[in-house]
C-alpha cells in the first residue's frame, strides 16, 4: 500500500512540475491541434502554419522540428524571433495513397522550454475512386492483371483444369 501511495505521489509531483514548466515557458502557440476534416486523396496536399508568439525577454531559436511519419514535411521559422515577434511552425500532409483517419504529431525543440513542444494535425481522408488501371495494375499487353505473379498448380496431360 505504501509503495502505490509512493508512486502516485510522485506521479502527482511530475505532473506539477511540467505543467509548471509548461506555464512558465515564453512561447505560445495560438493553437496545438488542427483538424482538416475530410480532405480527397486526390486533391493534393494540405498545409496548415501553427503561428506563436514570443512572450519572454530573450529570442526564441527552433532547434529542430520532426514529423512522427515521413508523410507529414514539416517547416519552420529558422531565425531567432525576438521578444514580442510572432514565428511559424508548418505542417504539410501527403492524403495521396493513405485513405482514412490520421492523426500526426509535430516534435518542436526550442531553446526555451526543456520538453519539446507537441502539435497535432489530423482529419479523415476520403479515397479516390478507383479505376480499371487502379485494380488491375499488371498489364501484359491488352490483359490486366491483380498480381505479377501467376500461381499454376500441377497439371498433367490426363487431368483437365
Amino acid at each position: 500500500m505504501k509503495k502505490i501511495i509512493v508512486i502516485l505521489l510522485g506521479v502527482c509531483i511530475s505532473n506539477v512540475y511540467l505543467l509548471h514548466a509548461q506555464k512558465s515557458a515564453d512561447v505560445s502557440f495560438a493553437k496545438t491541434v488542427h483538424d482538416f476534416g475530410r480532405i480527397k486523396e486526390d486533391g493534393g496536399k494540405v498545409t496548415y502554419k501553427f503561428t506563436f508568439k514570443n512572450n519572454g525577454k530573450k529570442p526564441i531559436i527552433i532547434k529542430n522540428v520532426q514529423s512522427s511519419c515521413g508523410w507529414t514535411t514539416p517547416e519552420w521559422t529558422k531565425t531567432p524571433i525576438i521578444p514580442g515577434k510572432i514565428g511559424f511552425v508548418s505542417a504539410q500532409y501527403d492524403p495521396i495513397g493513405r485513405p482514412g483517419a490520421f492523426t500526426k504529431q509535430i516534435t518542436v525543440h526550442n531553446n526555451i522550454t526543456s520538453q519539446p513542444i507537441i502539435l497535432k494535425i489530423k482529419g479523415d481522408v476520403i479515397p479516390k475512386k478507383k479505376k480499371i488501371a487502379d485494380i488491375y495494375r499488371h498489364k501484359i499487353g491488352a490483359l490486366r492483371l491483380k498480381s505479377s505473379h501467376i500461381a499454376f498448380a500441377r497439371i498433367y496431360n490426363t487431368q483437365t483444369k
